[in-house]
């Protein structure tokens, strides 16, 4: 399976802010769209990715306030991505490794959807689903 597959299951919505957006309103972004990540995007260039984790570690603990410190402050700049032709391995591979929740997918440098840990384990218990009713049809005759 793909990115593209699973985008085209998902669909391809993707929710940002700019770098010079306070993080409490890319906080209610987040919360209005019910995601725990969102993407930073200046014009078409992606420029980094805030988390719910971000926020906690780095602005409560930290006892910053949100309404004054600006999402470049906080966001992880290095994003990692993965591309349409990528396959659920590779996904799977670069999450577990990097230790990351969320892929942003690109194609020529431009964000065109992005997958979430929890959309790589459904795809992966859909393709279980297939292989089990093959085998019990193969079985079975």
């Amino acid at each position: 399976m793909t990115v593209n597959q699973i985008l085209n299951a998902k669909g391809k919505n993707v929710y940002s802010v700019r770098s010079t957006t306070t993080v409490y309103e890319a906080l209610k972004v987040m919360g209005e769209k019910n995601i725990g990540a969102i993407l930073v995007i200046d014009g078409t260039d992606l420029k980094g990715i805030l988390s719910e984790r971000d926020y906690a570690r780095k602005i409560v603990l930290k006892d910053k306030s949100s309404k004054e410190t600006y999402v470049h402050e906080i966001m992880e700049s290095n994003v990692f991505s993965v591309n349409l032709s990528n396959n659920i391995e590779d996904c799977m591979e670069l999450m577990s490794t990097k230790r990351i929740r969320h892929l942003p997918v690109l194609e020529e440098g431009i964000v065109v959807g992005i997958i979430s840990i929890s959309d790589v384990v459904k795809a992966i218990i859909e393709i279980q689903k297939d292989t089990i009713n093959h085998l019990n049809s193969y079985i079975s005759q």
